[in-house]
């Protein structure tokens, strides 16, 4: 059983991963409006695994009978000054969410709440790779700025990424 402490950082956390999709869709809106169909891409598949982060900590709520409640979920914004402004706003955030899930992991060692301590795990190295992946590309963008041919293959390269949600939904990964 969740105390009530953890359950509201849970349900903060569910709200956090749902924002952080509808900010990667938002993204990807600003992509797709610049005619980059790849930076698109990678950004819609990013957002379909922030929805399978959400449902794995919906499901964990249920799973130690607490309740889960939805939040308001803010605008995220729209437009970025470019593709590596929005990479930047991308890493930031995913650097946040890091910060996020191991504040819970603590909680969760102050509350001597050892399965939830345990769940978090995956969360914390699922970070370390959000982070790597984003930084990557961001490097890269940073390598390419003043190139609009590396620009164009990044933007190629980042097609490949396909969406992984109906497989996790089907899973009950996220």
């Amino acid at each position: 059983m969740l105390t009530e402490k953890m359950l509201k950082a849970l349900n903060e956390q569910l709200n956090r991963e749902m924002y952080s999709a509808y900010l990667y869709f938002a993204m990807a809106a600003y992509f797709d409006d610049l005619n980059f169909e790849g930076f698109s891409n990678w950004m819609k598949a990013q957002a379909e695994e922030e929805v399978g982060h959400a449902l794995r900590f919906y499901n964990y709520i249920y799973d130690r009978n607490g309740r889960v409640e939805l939040k308001e979920i803010p605008q995220p914004p729209k437009e970025w000054e470019s593709p590596i402004e929005a990479f930047k706003a991308a890493y930031e955030h995913e650097q946040f969410i890091s910060k996020c899930i191991n504040e819970l992991a603590t909680l969760a060692e102050e509350e001597k709440d050892y399965s939830t301590r345990s769940f978090l795990e995956w969360f914390i190295n699922e970070q370390v790779e959000e982070e790597a992946n984003v930084k990557k590309i961001l490097d890269k963008l940073r390598f390419a700025e003043n190139s609009p041919q590396i620009l164009f293959m990044l933007d190629r390269e980042l097609a490949s990424r396909g969406p992984k949600l109906p497989t996790l939904l089907m899973q009950g990964e996220g």
